[in-house]
């Protein structure tokens, strides 16, 4: 299955808003720890994917979406540092892959997509957290990431209990190993300039 993955302006990203809380909703009540209890409001969703908005327009934050079929599949986000001596470095978050699309490598193509806009954009060093033993923690092993360690009751699952978090890093500058290609890519143009974006889309 092809996916289009685009980087989206800050326009773009209200424009999807609705769409983006759907693929969160489904994460959330698929069991991913990203910052929500399930069940999660459709409306709150829609609405949390709005406040990112601003970010996005002032080049703090890039976020990504892969599409199957023009519905919105996958997504991830680049939340870039903005103190003055940590503007090497950036976050990634919200790597979400709908659950109808997961195990056909997508979340590795958009970790992917992720670390390549972030590198062009001169940032050396990328950082993220997970919950211990999920799916996630193995995907970014995998793709060459190093784990600092593990905080344990850091952050609750969707259902409410606390679980421990890994938190990793990959050092950019360090010619890291590249993650093993996902499935087939097509890039698409932004529709506005967005920190991050495809040197050549």
């Amino acid at each position: 299955m092809r996916h289009e993955v685009a980087v989206l302006s800050a326009d773009g990203l209200l424009a999807a808003a609705d769409e983006l809380a759907e693929l969160l909703v489904d994460a959330v009540a698929g069991g991913a720890s990203v910052g929500f209890l399930d069940p999660l409001d459709r409306a709150a969703a829609a609405g949390w994917w709005r406040a990112q908005a601003p970010a996005v327009r002032d080049g703090r934050l890039s976020v990504r979406v892969a599409r199957s079929g023009g519905r919105v599949m996958g997504t991830v986000g680049v939340t870039y540092a903005d103190k003055a001596n940590g503007r090497h470095r950036a976050e990634i978050g919200k790597l979400l892959v709908h659950r109808e699309a997961r195990g056909r490598g997508l979340g590795r193509t958009l970790l992917t997509a992720a670390e390549e806009a972030a590198a062009g954009s001169g940032v050396t060093l990328l950082l993220l957290d997970t919950q211990t033993g999920s799916p996630a923690e193995a995907l970014y092993r995998s793709a060459g990431w190093t784990a600092v360690g593990v905080v344990p009751g850091h952050a609750a699952d969707p259902g409410g209990t606390p679980r421990a978090t890994t938190f990793f890093y990959k050092d950019l500058a360090a010619g890291a190993d590249e993650p093993a290609p996902g499935p087939a890519l097509t890039a698409a143009p932004a529709a506005a300039p967005v920190r991050g974006a495809p040197a050549s889309p």
